[in-house]
């Protein structure tokens, strides 16, 4: 029943519970184990994207709006913990939703900058969340590329140079699309790869910081085109390379790949 609430789909409450683990949670558990070693590529080489994760509505204790794990969090965590030289981080959710998942779980958290652009007037509308919102943005039903990448230009850059942050977790949904009914922006694709390297512009050209991006939201069927046509666009800028293109770290990712995939099944308290 508690997935059932999360995924918003009420017949998974009636599901066994190894049809639950296998169809959704155990890729939930991928794509947030994904974003953990985003973080720390990201650290290792400047830069990493999971196509996949941003569950940016689950905290540490509660799940929603289709996020069952707080994948934001852990990899903010496991990097302060783990990572030496990671002493702050900032996440740039540029999600059409309120990300208040990772916002409840760094309320008052000094070391977290959390620069929020957001439909003001759709799910969840978290008041209490917002209360950790550094720099907050909310725009209204129907946005356009205009608006929204002028606000980017406004925003990003001077949070940037205020906090002066050692990672930045980029949550980059594309549910800010026209068309999303549950977005309800009207941000062409054209729009989106912009502001895609308007973000990777001024992080990782212009300031040097390590930048992990998480594909998070989106609810079209052309959703996965407008994405990595971004992502192509990235790497035609140069703001991105191919690690492939070196062996020794196409070796290090299929170990490290193999390694999560044999830790996948296990239970959630362990992921």
């Amino acid at each position: 029943m508690n997935v059932a609430m999360v995924v918003e789909v009420p017949p998974v409450a009636i599901l066994p519970n190894f049809v639950v683990q296998s169809k959704l949670l155990r890729p939930f558990r991928f794509q947030t184990a994904g974003t953990i070693m985003a973080g720390k590529l990201a650290i290792e080489r400047g830069w990493a994207i999971n196509i996949g994760g941003g569950f940016h509505h689950c905290s540490s204790n509660s799940g929603g709006g289709f996020c069952a794990y707080a994948d934001i969090t852990l990899a903010v965590k496991y990097m302060f913990n783990h990572i030496d030289g990671v002493k702050k981080a900032m996440i740039v959710d540029f999600d059409a939703h309120q990300g208040n998942g990772h916002e409840r779980d760094f309320l008052g958290d000094e070391r977290v900058f959390i620069l929020d652009m957001y439909n003001r007037l759709i799910y969840p509308g978290d008041n209490f969340a917002k209360q950790a919102i550094k720099r907050k943005v909310e725009l209204n039903h129907h946005t356009t590329d205009q608006v929204y990448l002028e606000n980017i230009r406004r925003h990003l850059p001077a949070v940037l140079d205020e906090f002066d942050p050692d990672v930045v977790v980029y949550n980059a949904g594309t549910d800010i699309l026209e068309g999303d009914r549950l977005g309800n922006l009207d941000i062409t694709p054209e729009g989106v790869m912009e502001r895609d390297r308007l973000v990777f512009t001024e992080v990782r050209k212009k300031r040097g910081k390590p930048i992990f991006m998480l594909t998070s939201g989106g609810y079209q069927r052309n959703n996965a085109r407008v994405i990595a046509d971004s992502i192509l666009g990235l790497h035609r800028e140069k703001l991105i390379s191919n690690p492939l293109e070196d062996s020794h770290v196409t070796s290090e990712l299929r170990e490290q790949g193999a390694s999560l995939a044999q830790g996948s099944g296990g239970n959630e308290g362990e992921t």
